[in-house]
């Protein structure tokens, strides 16, 4: 279960989201926020979380731009 802290996380998410979603193509942000709250979730540090939601590219085939 995610806790309260973990969620305060979706501020930061959101900043580290915005490069990604610059340099990506079109995407649903959610699957992106999942893959980087998942990471938290494991007691990832931010920047490991951030480095989790390009996974997406292996998973979802989203590519860069």
């Amino acid at each position: 279960m995610i806790d309260v802290a973990t969620l305060s996380d979706l501020h930061e998410t959101s900043e580290r989201h915005d490069p990604y979603e610059k340099s990506h193509a079109p995407h649903n942000w959610w699957d992106w926020y999942a893959a980087s709250l998942h990471a938290r979730e494991g007691r990832s540090t931010a920047d490991d979380a951030a480095i989790a939601g390009h996974d997406m590219e292996d998973v979802l085939g989203i590519l860069p731009k």
